[in-house]
C-alpha cells in the first residue's frame, strides 16, 4: 500500500512539472507587435525633437562602431583558399561576426541614417513629428555617419596600416570591386531594399525583447541575414568603398562611389526601411487604431503582472521614449 502512495505521489509530481514546463514554453516575456510599434513613434518623436549637435556626435559614433565591424568582416574574408574554394561558407562566418556593430549601436543609443528611415516615418506618419524634422533628422545622421566612417578609415585602419598587407589588401580590393564595379545600378537599388528591410527589423526586435540577451539575439539574426545574402548598407558602404580607395584599387573612384555606392543605396535603403518596415507596421497597428495599452513590463520572480497601462519602470528605456516627465501613464 505504502509503494502505491508513493507511485501515485511520483506521478502526480511529473505531470505538474509537464504542466509547469507547457506553462513557460507558451509564455513569451517580449512586447507586443503593436506595443513595439508604439515604442518605434515614440522613439522616433525622441531622436527627430533632438539637439542637432548630439544628432551629429551620436551620427559619428554609429559610424565609427559599424565602420569596426565592416574591418572585421573584411578581416574574416581575407582567406584565399576558402574565397577560392569555399566562398558561401566564409560569407557566412563573416556574416555571423559582422552583427555586432549594429549591436553597439543600438545598445548605446547612437544613430544611424537607416534606423532614421523607420523610427522618425513611423512617428511623422503618426503626426507626432513634423516631416521637416523628419528629413532634418535623415540629413543630419547621414554626415554623421559618413564623418564617423571616415574617420576610422582614414585614421585607424588607413594609418593604422590595417589593411595595408595581402591578403588583407587583396580582399578588400576584391570585396569592393564585387559591389562597385560588377553590379548595375539597378541591381544595388534592390539590395538596398532588402538590406534594410532586415536592418530595420533587428531595430524592430531589440526594441521587442525585454531582457539582453533577447535584445543581441533579435538584433543579431536579421543583420547576419542581409550580411549572408550580400545586400547593400549605404552606411557599411562608406567603409567598404573608401577603404579600397585608400588602397588605390584598380577602377573604383569617388566619382563611381557616390554613383554606385551612395546613391542606389541610399535610395533603396529609404524604401525599405521607411515603406517596407516603417509604413507597413504603422498602417497594421497605430494607422486608426485603438490608443496602444503597455501590459506588464518587467516583472521580478514573485510580481503579479497588472493588467491594464502601468507606469514604466527607469530602466525601461525603450518604453520611456516619447513620454514627457508629466506623464504618470504609458498610453
Amino acid at each position: 500500500m505504502q509503494s502505491m502512495d508513493v507511485f501515485v505521489l511520483r506521478q502526480n509530481l511529473f505531470c505538474n512539472s509537464i504542466q509547469n514546463t507547457n506553462t513557460m514554453a507558451g509564455s513569451i516575456d517580449a512586447y507586443s507587435p503593436a506595443e513595439v510599434t508604439e515604442f518605434v513613434a515614440r522613439a522616433g518623436v525622441v531622436k527627430g525633437n533632438m539637439r542637432l549637435d548630439k544628432v551629429f556626435l551620436s551620427a559619428v559614433s554609429a559610424g565609427s562602431l559599424l565602420a569596426l565591424a565592416c574591418g572585421t568582416t573584411m578581416s574574416t574574408n581575407s582567406s584565399p583558399w576558402f574565397q577560392d574554394n569555399a566562398p558561401g561558407l566564409i560569407r557566412t562566418i563573416s556574416a555571423l561576426v559582422f552583427p555586432y556593430g549594429l549591436t553597439l549601436i543600438i545598445l548605446t543609443g547612437a544613430d544611424l541614417c537607416t534606423g532614421s528611415f523607420m523610427f522618425t516615418t513611423v512617428s511623422a506618419l503618426q503626426r507626432q513629428l513634423s516631416w521637416y524634422r523628419m528629413l532634418l533628422h535623415w540629413f543630419i545622421t547621414f554626415w554623421g555617419n559618413l564623418c564617423g566612417s571616415l574617420f576610422v578609415v582614414a585614421i585607424i585602419f588607413g594609418y593604422g596600416d590595417v589593411f595595408s598587407a595581402d591578403p588583407f589588401k587583396s580582399a578588400v580590393i576584391s570585396f569592393a570591386t564585387k559591389k562597385q564595379v560588377t553590379p548595375d545600378f539597378h541591381n544595388i537599388f534592390l539590395r538596398g531594399i532588402g538590406c534594410n528591410w532586415l536592418v530595420c527589423l533587428a531595430c524592430f526586435l531589440g526594441l521587442q525583447g525585454r531582457d539582453m540577451a533577447s535584445k543581441i539575439i533579435g538584433i543579431w539574426l536579421p543583420i547576419y541575414a542581409f550580411v549572408s545574402l550580400g545586400f547593400d548598407h549605404v552606411v557599411a558602404n562608406m567603409t567598404f568603398i573608401p577603404m579600397a580607395i585608400w588602397l588605390d584599387a584598380p577602377g573604383i573612384s569617388v566619382g563611381l562611389y557616390i554613383w554606385k555606392g551612395i546613391i542606389p543605396t541610399l535610395l533603396g535603403n529609404i524604401v525599405g526601411g521607411g515603406l517596407f518596415v516603417g509604413t507597413y507596421y504603422w498602417y497594421m497597428y497605430l494607422l486608426k487604431g485603438d490608443p496602444i495599452t503597455i501590459i506588464g513590463l518587467r516583472k521580478g520572480k514573485n510580481d503579479e503582472i497588472p493588467e491594464g497601462t502601468v507606469t514604466p519602470r527607469k530602466e525601461d528605456i525603450e518604453a520611456q521614449a516619447g513620454v514627457s516627465p508629466g506623464d504618470s501613464k504609458l498610453a
